[in-house]
């Protein structure tokens, strides 16, 4: 198992979708974080939402997870058996799940 605390190992504000919006962007977070991660193999892998300081936004959750399908190329079924979300927000997981579904490679 491989687990990503986002507040510890990126950031206690991740905000934007892009790079270009912040240093702290969905972008970022899905090329430096769970692509790595996608590709050690196939350990599951907990991504843990706790302890961030604001609301992550829907355009935060659709860059990072949505864009595994859509930029990166990865299998919507291998990210549904892989992804684990740890959140006290609900939302978050539903969210993540609706964007995986719904992006088109």
């Amino acid at each position: 198992m491989i687990k990503i605390v986002i507040a510890r190992d990126f950031s206690k504000t991740p905000f934007g979708r892009f790079v270009s919006d912040s240093p702290y962007s969905a972008e970022k977070f899905r090329k430096d974080f769970l692509v790595p991660a996608l590709k050690t193999g196939d350990q599951e892998i907990v991504v843990d939402f706790n302890g961030i300081a604001l609301g992550v936004g829907s355009s935060f959750l659709e860059e990072a997870f949505g864009g595994l399908v859509r930029k990166e190329g990865l299998q919507k079924s291998g990210l549904r058996s892989r992804l684990v979300i740890k959140s006290e927000v609900p939302f978050y997981k539903e969210q993540i799940e609706r964007f995986i579904e719904n992006a088109e490679p």
